[in-house]
């Protein structure tokens, strides 16, 4: 059996031999395949004292797909080698490994949400229906075209495919998508409440305005239509009654953006709890200053030329309270005196309450 290589194992060959000191054939997993190619490409040396022996320009990974327009697939044999191929085994892989982060954070249950990659003009990655994103494997995954018609893998494909692609298809930029129900971020779109902006600069920044749906069924022509509209401008979109679906360049963008969309949600919830009001914001021209950073990370914002004063305007937001009755004043503006008639009435109902049990 070939050795499987851990990222952990991955770094410690790498600080001690370098690239070649992983065997050929050895299986890696998708961050360890990650570690090795960034370390091949900075140079290939072992790594000694914790500094490259061949200094190198710090980079960023990019996970984007990119292919050339027109190249697709088109015979059944060359789509089926396309599928198997080394790059988009990777983005197989990587799939398996984001649908188990999902279900690790408690994001979906059963076999609830979904993943895709935009993979070529009219090709799509997809995982399959009535799995669970914990248990998932490369194998497991489709490939369908942007009809939704499955042209790859063995396992039948998600009906809700077609939402992703009601996406893709309205916004080129969007090249993979995260579909789960993460609790907090679910019950905002149960409650059909828009989250606030300009309350913390890291979902500014990542996420933009998050997007609202009206209700759908879920993998209906309806349900792509509408949310790939919301799509369009909105990385982050509530779908009301059902959960959340994110997009970014690849997909863990597009996974990142399903996790600051919850921990956002959860935030403003709990901050709503402390207060029971109008909650405290940045100002415009600090929210202008961020929409700057999002666009120079490559990120486009609808609200780009939006006044100051529109960028925070939250009043259509209301946080929920704790609920009293409020004493009546009397008709001099004093407070009215206790009512022991009131009290009384009270215990009595009680009373008879205690009989019936």
């Amino acid at each position: 059996m070939k050795k499987l290589i851990t990222a952990n194992e991955m770094k410690t060959i790498l600080a001690k031999q370098g690239p070649s000191g992983v065997p050929a054939d050895a299986q890696l997993t998708p961050i360890a395949r990650d570690l090795l190619k960034d370390a091949q490409r900075k140079g290939g040396t072992a790594i000694k004292g914790g500094a490259s022996a061949k200094a190198s320009e710090p980079v960023v990974p990019d996970y984007e797909y990119k292919w050339t327009p027109g190249s697709d697939p088109q015979s059944p044999a060359d789509l089926q080698a396309f599928y198997h191929s080394k790059e988009i085994t990777t983005l197989r892989e990587r799939m398996a490994d984001i649908g188990q982060r999902i279900w690790n954070k408690d994001y979906v249950d059963g076999n609830g949400g979904n993943l895709t990659i935009r993979v070529g003009d009219n090709l799509v990655l997809c995982t399959p229906t009535l799995i669970s994103k914990g248990f998932m494997s490369a194998e497991d995954m489709c490939m369908v075209d942007m009809n939704g018609t499955q042209l790859a893998g063995t396992r039948k494909r998600t009906s809700e495919v077609m939402t992703h692609i009601g996406i893709m298809k309205r916004q080129p930029k969007a090249k993979a998508c995260c579909h789960a129900h993460p609790p907090h971020a679910t019950a905002f779109a149960v409650a059909s409440v828009v989250p606030p902006t300009c309350m913390i600069p890291e979902a500014e920044v990542f996420l933009g305005q998050i997007g609202m749906a009206p209700y759908q069924t879920p993998g209906s022509p309806e349900n792509a239509d509408t949310v790939g509209e919301i799509g369009v401008n909105h990385q982050s979109v509530l779908m009301e009654n059902h959960g959340v679906i994110t997009w970014g360049k690849d997909i863990e963008d597009a996974y990142w953006k399903m996790e600051n969309t919850d921990a956002y949600c959860k935030t403003v919830w709990i901050a709503s709890q402390l207060k029971g009001g109008q909650l405290k914001t940045i100002s415009g021209p600090q929210a202008k200053e961020l929409i700057g950073i999002r666009k120079a990370l490559g990120m486009d914002d609808y609200r780009e030329n939006w006044k100051e004063c529109e960028l925070c305007d939250n009043s259509d937001f209301r946080p929920g309270v704790i609920c009293g009755v409020p004493p009546v004043a009397a008709a001099n503006g004093e407070q009215p005196e206790y009512d022991d008639s009131a009290e009384a009435l009270v215990q009595q109902i009680t009373n008879e309450v205690m009989k019936a049990f």
